[in-house]
């Protein structure tokens, strides 16, 4: 991590990885690594035929934008949209969702909570096994 006066300069080698069996997460900014509260953001990689089953942040919104991939997208149970790199999903807080790779190779995200907080649901899953920064 690059210290730049209040601000910061991260990478995935700076921060943990949180790693499931759907896939790989690096939180980028959170309070833990920048003290940021306002705002988390992290990249997210979803194995194919994986992902992140229903679920919801009761107290934040999520941003979530496809990098590359693709995926189906549930949002507040509706049916899922298909959704391919550039595309931008907005999650108001509490509303249930999912994300889904449904293409061939990996499917790349970034996600971003707002307020922060969320993202230490993912530190508390009995499924996560985490990677301290920089063993991965």
């Amino acid at each position: 991590m690059e210290q730049l006066g209040q601000g910061c300069i991260t990478t995935e080698k700076d921060v943990d990885s949180l790693v499931f069996d759907w896939g790989t997460i690096h939180m980028l900014c959170e309070e833990k690594v920048t003290g940021a509260k306002s705002i988390s953001f992290g990249t997210v990689v979803l194995q194919p035929g994986k992902g992140h089953i229903r679920h919801n942040h009761p107290d934040a919104d999520e941003i979530i934008f496809f990098v590359s991939g693709e995926g189906d997208q549930m949002v507040d149970d509706n049916p899922p949209v298909r959704c391919k790199a550039g595309a931008c999903v907005w999650v108001p807080k509490a509303v249930y969702h999912s994300t889904i790779n449904r293409g061939e190779g990996e499917l790349h995200l970034v996600v971003a909570y707002i307020p922060a907080g969320s993202e230490q649901a993912l530190r508390q899953d009995p499924n996560v096994q985490i990677i301290p920064a920089g063993q991965l």
